[in-house]
């Protein structure tokens, strides 16, 4: 039985599809809060007061962003081959199917198409729960065909970005995607289509160095880490201590590789004022 019904007006997904917020009636955040899970969801997975922002997926960030949660999915059925035959602790394809197994989902992006307070939008959210979302052949090609249909459409896309970096069991292969989806990501430009580029919790690796860092606006959540290598690895490398808030969103912001910080609960109603602005 799959994981989202189909109806007139697109593909809804159910909630227990839901697999990164915790499945029990009650939420601990890191800071001790006890929140109603029915309440977080209500407050954009933000914990109030603390305005913690729960690690999310593409469930989460379509029932937030869609109107009515309302939307098209493109190429829900793509996934990975194995051309490099890859084996670690146990072959790829191995990997590919418990991950798939766990997650109900298909890779690490899932892409759709809908409406956002009645402005047409292409969205890309990729899945940390999908073996750390890392970027992939079928990733990178998901957001290549979502680029193709914006530009085809002359529809605004939004990529969401949650990733460990460059997927290492395509090795080669997976870097190419890189290339390829910033190649796409200038043919929007080229025909004056925006493209907003989300960095969430963590933003890293290959996808922090191509298509997070290229949008006509880099927005990031509060607190998001946010960098290509990780500080441990820069700290042994220069053989110095890092800043204080070293590669947090905060930090990132403060010299100049984003636009602004946007609360998760007010996401929705920016992108739509940016679009309306755009749009005079």
């Amino acid at each position: 039985m799959p994981w989202f019904k189909r109806t007139d007006k697109g593909i809804l997904t159910p909630t227990e599809a839901k697999r990164e917020v915790p499945d029990g009636l009650w939420f601990k955040s890191p800071g001790g809060k006890i929140v109603h899970t029915r309440e977080l969801k209500n407050n954009a997975y933000v914990v109030p007061e603390e305005d913690y922002h729960v690690k999310v997926g593409s469930k989460e960030y379509f029932e937030i962003l869609f109107d009515n949660n309302e939307f098209t999915e493109l190429d829900a059925n793509m996934e990975s081959g194995d051309p490099l035959k890859f084996v670690d602790t146990k072959p790829y394809p191995k990997r590919i199917k418990e991950s798939q197994a766990k997650t109900q989902l298909k890779d690490a992006v899932r892409t759709a198409y809908g409406k956002m307070n009645g402005h047409e939008i292409v969205v890309a959210c990729m899945d940390f729960s999908f073996i750390g979302g890392s970027m992939g052949s079928v990733v990178g090609e998901k957001i290549a065909r979502a680029a193709d249909h914006a530009l085809k459409t002359k529809t605004p896309l939004l990529i969401v970005s949650r990733s460990g970096g460059a997927r290492m069991m395509e090795a080669g292969l997976s870097l190419m995607q890189l290339a390829k989806v910033s190649a796409k990501l200038a043919l929007l430009d080229e025909a004056k289509i925006p493209y907003f580029s989300l960095l969430t919790d963590p933003t890293t690796g290959g996808v922090t160095a191509s298509y997070a860092m290229l949008g006509d606006f880099n927005i990031a959540e509060p607190g998001s880490l946010i960098g290509f290598a990780g500080p441990r690895v820069i700290r042994e490398t220069i053989g110095k201590d890092l800043p204080k808030g070293f590669q947090s969103a905060e930090f990132v912001l403060d010299h100049g590789f984003l636009d602004f910080i946007v609360d998760r609960r007010n996401l929705k109603a920016r992108l739509t004022t940016l679009l309306q602005l755009l749009a005079h």
